[in-house]
């Protein structure tokens, strides 16, 4: 009897003991997406499970397509699915079930038209081939139509029902990569009857009365609900504000119906899913958010590839440890990471071939090690081997286009074998970071509907990490609501707060806390308001400082330059300048006015700088801005994890029940030779094993010493 027949809970349970040698639970989860109909040919489906497993690979993630299965209405075409899951079994290797009903059947299109995507200018979305798969029914069909959502039900219950007890499965994948269809703010989605209707709910339970909803919005003549309707363009208004979060919420609302019901029909498998590291960005136009995602899930992860992203590495550091701190804890996965090169594609126009073009085998192995540094306990790939047809022809794999390994493969394998073969590893966790940076997801917002883009908020925020990371100096991203867990965090672009998130930081003080902040802290308040009282919300009390003058000239201020700390920084955007009002005076600006003010709050401190160094070091990259950031621990009175006088060389400590581990990354094309010093908290070790290369590491106390190999790291047990 073949696995895929469906067979008795008894005889399923037998087999999954029988099976239990070779299919259990992979210590360390790697592999690729391997199945996306109509892609591998299926002539080659056996000797590629074949060459997977004898590669090192214990891991696949395939596209259950609704658009491919329910082929005529409740006509299902399981075949292809039942082979991928039996050949897996029957090779060792589990199976990761990603739920695609973003792919709606083609039929469906036009038995339910209401339920197409509308946008904002009037125009409706057909069905169309997706460009990662050959498969059409992409981007699906509008979800908030209540009849559309329960024939994806029925689909998803009857996948659940039939593969839950399968000896290869794993998990199941929720909602690929979370983006929700928003478009862009020239033409958004969605305004199909039944959104609009779910947002007119929504907005009752936020204003009660329709007479509040037209006085909040400055509309004062609706008669009734259905009078009121989604804005068509963005602005810096309360309506435009209440339907980005409208958006979220709704997104957020299916995830968990997703999760609700995956859950209740197999408890026993995990439930797994993956951004694409966009909160900084995407939040307002695709309700990307790493923490509300998690929230969700038992795994988390993410897609990052350096062809679209760039390959310096701070770029892919930030995106593993705002993955890592939306997870909470949780474990969480690089679930799309790169192995292959990308072709022709937009974001590769006039970059070098060394910047995440032209994948090599140690572009892997440094990616591979940079994730696991990060914290990620479990790799993937988007293909196991390229795509055959589309735009992606080619892209990502780890294995050549006709299925054979390549130098890549073989350092994948390489690397899937090792982590799998050290289990302790993945018990330790990354420490807490030195600093936390604050991410205030309204902030965001309302840079998106007023300058309609995320680009000031992005830029601000990135630019301080990578200040940060230039010194070596772990700065980890903290959601506004447990910035308690930091003794000093650094606020970037906060120019909205809501009354509750300035509270947040005014109590985090209070108690203790170390905060710098960017200029012109809630200037903006609830709905979009400017404060005539400046700083807003009652923070003028908390740095100690009044407004004295305001520009918003952001084409003029590409180069502005404050001082601060004797620091000639480079600011950007806006800027704000402040008489002190028990504050201490720390930074001027060219013409002498106050430009950074510290005060004294509770039992806290600030740090007030009135314009964005994030943002202006992340165009500029200036020295001096980088020396101010790494002088800011100092004012926390905080001591950095590792020291590293190489500031090439990026070190992270994992700690826990598996072990004290050090592991520094060298991302240059030369072997180096560094000596890394451990804050003195960590406690002194006398000696320590590099479980990577295999090389000596010479331990003593708090410093450690040892040679990395070029696109390589060093990952050494530490010993008391």
């Amino acid at each position: 009897m073949k696995l895929s027949e469906r067979l008795t809970l008894k005889t399923c349970m037998w087999l999954a003991a029988a099976c239990a040698a070779w299919a259990a639970d992979p210590v360390f989860p790697y592999g690729a997406v391997y199945f996306r109909k109509s892609n591998p040919p299926e002539q080659d489906w056996a000797r590629d499970h074949k060459t997977a497993a004898q590669t090192g690979m214990n891991t696949f993630r395939h596209w259950f397509m609704w658009s491919a299965i329910e082929t005529a209405p409740d006509r299902y075409d399981w075949r292809d699915y039942d082979r991928m899951m039996d050949l897996a079994a029957e090779n060792g290797i589990k199976v990761v079930i990603a739920e695609m009903v973003t792919a709606a059947p083609e039929w469906m299109f036009d038995k339910y038209p209401h339920a197409r995507f509308h946008a904002s200018d009037d125009s409706v979305v057909y069905s169309g081939i997706s460009g990662s798969s050959a498969t059409g029914g992409f981007p699906g069909l509008c979800l908030d139509n209540e009849d559309v959502r329960l024939r994806a039900e029925k689909f998803l219950t009857l996948l659940v029902e039939r593969y839950r007890n399968h000896p290869a499965l794993l998990g199941y994948d929720l909602w690929n990569e979370h983006a929700a269809n928003g478009g862009t703010p020239q033409k958004m989605y969605c305004y199909c009857h039944a959104t609009q209707a779910r947002f007119r709910e929504w907005l009752k339970a936020r204003y009660r009365t329709l007479d509040a909803l037209g006085s909040a919005w400055y509309r004062y003549s609706y008669a009734e609900w259905d009078n009121v309707h989604p804005p068509r363009s963005l602005g810096g208004y309360p309506e435009s504000l209440d339907w980005l979060e409208f958006r979220a919420d709704d997104a957020f609302r299916l995830l968990r119906w997703r999760s609700g019901l995956f859950r209740r029909l197999d408890p026993r498998n995990r439930i797994v899913a993956h951004g694409v590291a966009g909160t900084l960005e995407a939040l307002p136009s695709s309700a990307n958010d790493e923490w509300r995602s998690a929230r969700e899930v038992d795994t988390w992860g993410f897609t990052w590839v350096a062809s679209r992203k760039g390959a310096d590495p701070w770029k892919q550091f930030h995106a593993v440890d705002l993955v890592r701190a939306g997870a909470r804890g949780k474990p969480f996965w690089h679930a799309e990471a790169q192995a292959g090169p990308l072709w022709m594609q937009p974001q590769v126009t006039g970059r070098p071939r060394e910047d995440g073009r032209i994948t090599d085998e140690k572009d892997v192995r440094l990616w591979n090690l940079i994730s696991m540094a990060g914290g990620a306990t479990g790799i993937l790939y988007p293909r196991w081997r390229p795509l055959l047809d589309g735009p992606l022809f080619g892209a990502f794999g780890a294995f050549g286009m006709d299925g054979s390994v390549t130098t890549r493969a073989e350092m994948a394998g390489q690397v899937a074998r090792w982590a799998n073969a050290n289990p302790d590893l993945w018990k330790s966790r990354p420490v807490r970071g030195d600093i936390g940076i604050v991410f205030v997801p309204e902030s965001e917002i309302f840079n998106y509907v007023q300058q309609g883009s995320t680009a000031f908020y992005a830029e601000s925020a990135r630019g301080a990490y990578q200040a940060f990371f230039d010194s070596n100096i772990q700065a980890d991203w903290v959601h506004i609501d447990d910035i308690s867990e930091y003794p000093a965090v650094y606020l970037p672009y906060p120019v909205m707060l809501k009354e509750d998130t300035a509270r947040k930081l005014i109590e985090y003080v209070r108690s203790g806390g170390k905060l710098i902040s960017e200029g012109l802290p809630a200037y903006f308040g609830d709905r979009g308001h400017a404060g005539t009282v400046q700083p807003n919300l009652g923070l003028d009390r908390l740095f100690g400082a009044a407004e004295s003058y305001v520009e918003f000239t952001p084409d003029l201020l590409e180069r502005l330059t404050l001082t601060v700390f004797g620091h000639r920084i480079d600011g950007r955007f806006f800027l704000q300048e402040y008489a002190p009002q028990g504050g201490k005076a720390s930074g001027t600006y060219e013409n002498g006015h106050v430009a950074a003010l510290e005060n004294s709050f509770g039992k806290g401190r600030t740090l007030l700088i009135g314009s964005f160094p994030g943002a202006g070091y992340f165009l500029h990259h200036g020295a001096e801005t980088r020396a101010l950031f790494a002088r800011l621990l100092a004012w926390a009175g905080i001591e950095q994890a590792v020291v590293s006088p190489d500031s090439k060389i990026k070190a992270r400590v994992h700690t826990g029940p598996g072990g004290t581990y050090l592991w520094a990354v060298n991302p240059t094309r030369a072997s180096v030779k560094v000596r890394l010093q451990l804050r003195s908290s960590l406690g002194a070790f006398r000696a320590g094993a590099d479980l990577w290369q295999h090389r000596d590491a010479s331990v003593a106390g708090r410093m450690v010493e040892v040679t990395i190999e070029d696109r390589s790291a060093a990952v050494i047990q530490l010993r008391r």
